[in-house]
């Protein structure tokens, strides 16, 4: 058993409220253990200049922590000049996820922008924002119509070696003691779209990058499922 009780092949509680702003064309409030994640879409007529009269639309994505989102507080971006490594890092991770699932000639020349906002920081904040920012592109893109743009679904989750064993999803004091940790973003198919993985102290074998990712694969079949129910949460339509 780990310190919070769970098994290792066990995901963080679940808690995934969408609505949770009435602005955005889609949104969810996303929270994987005590890790909270604000994931908006907002969708927009036109497209980068260099895409311009191809009648193929864009998905691009940002990525933030608040001030308060870990026992530090966390500067801006903007008190910086401009946001540092592992933010880019991130939001790169999360855009591209989003577009490998993404049919540009069915989004039409509209951009589909992504926001994931990290209001609480406890480990696992970029596999929270792909899985949550999945879930807010969808209910944007159903309520102008434009369901097809998504071919399928993506989510992302941890996994790593903690004291000899595989676990998944890890929290941030495991994270932090891990001899290895990895992400893994996936399809709702089982197709890999991204695999990070280090060894943080002694190189890993083969069979147990396997291991990893089988545990990964329940994970993300068990994430598949929220996402699609959350999804599928009735819209109001009002003022679409």
């Amino acid at each position: 058993m780990r310190a919070d009780g769970r098994r290792p092949d066990q995901l963080r509680p679940l808690d995934v409220r969408v609505d949770f702003l009435e602005q955005p064309h889609g949104c969810v409030l996303y929270g994987q253990g005590k890790t909270l994640v604000l994931c908006t879409a907002t969708i927009e007529e036109g497209v980068p200049r260099w895409l311009a009269r191809s009648g193929r639309g864009w998905m691009t994505a940002e990525y933030s922590m608040l001030p308060a989102s870990t026992g530090e507080r966390t500067p801006r971006a903007v008190s910086k000049g401009r946001p540092d490594g592992r933010t880019v890092e991130i939001q790169r991770l999360v855009g591209r996820a989003l577009r490998s699932v993404c049919d540009f000639d069915a989004l039409g020349e509209r951009t589909l922008w992504l926001d994931c906002d990290v209001l609480q920081a406890d480990g696992g904040t970029r596999c929270a924002s792909i899985t949550g920012a999945w879930i807010a592109a969808r209910r944007a893109l159903d309520r102008f119509g434009l369901s097809k743009v998504l071919r399928g679904s993506i989510a992302a989750v941890s996994v790593g070696i903690v004291d000899g064993e595989p676990v998944l999803d890890l929290d941030y004091e495991e994270d932090s003691a891990a001899e290895t940790d990895m992400n893994v973003v996936m399809t709702g198919t089982g197709e890999l779209v991204e695999v990070q993985a280090t060894a943080e102290r002694e190189p890993f074998a083969r069979d147990l990058l396997d291991r990893l990712l089988d545990l990964a694969a329940g994970g993300i079949d068990e994430l598949t499922a929220v996402q699609r129910q959350a999804a599928e949460t009735p819209l109001d339509l009002g003022d679409a």
